[in-house]
């Protein structure tokens, strides 16, 4: 960034002042809420999350420095539930992504259900992907899919699952068209969601902890194993012969 483009210490000073001031703003609103999803600790929040995030591309633009603190974004969480309180409907919205990883087996499978429909007059749908795809999910339940995608030549990506709730139930054929353009998300009762980048902060945390403990534990595996290498030496060689060391890997 240029000089010119950098902001001003005044406008980082009162950057600074505007993250005090949600701050104040944010606590006075948890001591006074009403209940688990009060909207006004809600707005509290993202006004101090703005002001954070604010603060610390200006300090980092001006001075190259940052803040320790990690913003989240405005996904991953919802706003409150405001919907009804006795719901007499509900809707689950499911999107569940795949990779083809093997196009073949898919074929395959395909081509196995053309040939039990004695009743199809098309039997060239399964010579292409996005055929066998129409095949397969015609053929088997969404769920017996996901449970059996290994089978079918795919690969589990992001899932996720959102309940809403409503007053009333839809009318026959009324959303078809546009299934997900009119979510609310003031009205989801709860949400679950499936993604390999909760498995990798996982897989990392876990790293983290075996790491620290890697070396005291190697160490203690090295004396052992040389205390047991010494014994079997003493015992089992005879004038002349020579032991081997055997090196054990424990497994990760």
């Amino acid at each position: 960034m240029s000089d010119a483009a950098q902001p001003t210490a005044a406008e980082v000073r009162a950057a600074a002042e505007a993250v005090k001031t949600a701050l104040d703003r944010h606590l006075a609103a948890v001591e006074r809420r009403s209940g688990e999803d009060d909207p006004a600790v809600y707005d509290a929040f993202n006004h101090l999350a703005a002001a954070a995030e604010a603060y610390d591309e200006l300090l980092y633009d001006r001075y190259d420095e940052v803040t320790p603190f990690e913003i989240p974004g405005a996904d991953d969480t919802l706003p409150p539930y405001t919907g009804p309180e006795e719901p007499s409907a509900l809707s689950v919205l499911i999107r569940r992504d795949y990779a083809v990883a093997e196009p073949q087996r898919l074929m395959a499978h395909a081509r196995r259900i053309e040939a039990a429909d004695e009743e199809s007059t098309d039997m060239d749908v399964s010579g292409t992907v996005h055929g066998a795809l129409s095949l397969l999910f015609g053929e088997f339940e969404p769920d017996e899919i996901a449970s059996r995608n290994k089978e079918f030549g795919l690969e589990e990506g992001d899932s996720t699952l959102w309940v809403t709730a409503a007053d009333d139930a839809a009318d026959p054929g009324e959303w078809l068209e546009a299934p997900f353009e009119q979510v609310d998300p003031q009205s989801v009762v709860c949400r679950f969601d499936v993604s390999a980048v909760f498995d990798d902060e996982f897989d990392d945390d876990l790293d983290d902890e075996e790491e620290d403990g890697d070396d005291d534990d190697s160490a203690e595996l090295d004396e052992d194993l040389a205390a047991e290498l010494d014994e079997d030496g003493a015992e089992d060689d005879g004038p002349g012969d020579t032991a081997v060391p055997a090196r054990l890997e424990a497994d990760r």
